[in-house]
């Protein structure tokens, strides 16, 4: 349940954000959450942005970047879904994930009144 952390932390740094910039209304908020980042926030989202005032009427959506791994022996870049740990392009499992497990906000939507 680590979503709950995650989205309160967007949510306070969303609210911060708006505050700084005197923007009174959010509209939506994209993240980028990578593939094997097990992250599924919208629930939550929808119970904690009532709690903060720039934010009740934003949507949430998000994109997902998909997950790539790198293999320390052949130097080549593959899909971690697809491979998973082994290399597929010459067997080494000394290999580490490169990008797709974490999570950032990408995008605040306002719409001006």
């Amino acid at each position: 349940m680590h979503e709950l952390g995650i989205v309160t932390y967007v949510a306070d740094t969303v609210q911060k954000i708006a505050a700084e910039q005197e923007i009174p209304r959010i509209d939506g908020v994209t993240l980028t959450i990578g593939e094997v980042s097990g992250i599924i926030p919208a629930d939550c989202w929808n119970y904690f942005r009532k709690r903060y005032p720039a934010l009740t009427e934003a949507e949430l959506t998000w994109q997902t970047e998909d997950a790539v791994s790198y293999c320390d022996d052949c130097k080549q870049e593959f899909g971690t879904v697809a491979a998973g740990k082994i290399c597929p392009y010459c067997g080494s499992e000394h290999t580490w994930l490169l990008r797709g497990n974490g999570c950032s906000i990408k995008e605040l939507t306002i719409l001006e009144e």
